[in-house]
């Protein structure tokens, strides 16, 4: 699998978490909220990154891929915290 595919696929598991976490966050805390809210700002950062790494007209290196990666892996730790901690 290649560097693009396994960002993708990244994308989609933090997309789908985002979903779940959004849905009850309004019950939430007010510190869940602000880390929800750093978390949206991440959020727009990595959309960002994806749409020029998807797009082929645009030639990413693998170290702009790598680099949009660990944002998203610090994304998918803020958001299983933020899951773990709406859910007890």
């Amino acid at each position: 699998m290649g560097m693009k595919e396994e960002f993708g696929n990244l994308l989609e598991k933090l997309k789908t978490q985002r979903d779940e976490i959004s849905l009850k966050a309004h019950l939430a805390s007010m510190d869940a909220r602000k880390e929800l809210e750093g978390a949206e700002k991440k959020w727009d950062q990595l959309k960002e990154n994806a749409s020029k790494i998807t797009d082929d007209a645009i030639d990413t290196s693998e170290e702009y891929i790598a680099k949009a990666k660990i944002v998203g892996e610090e994304l998918k730790e803020t958001y299983q915290r933020l899951s773990k901690r709406l859910s007890e």
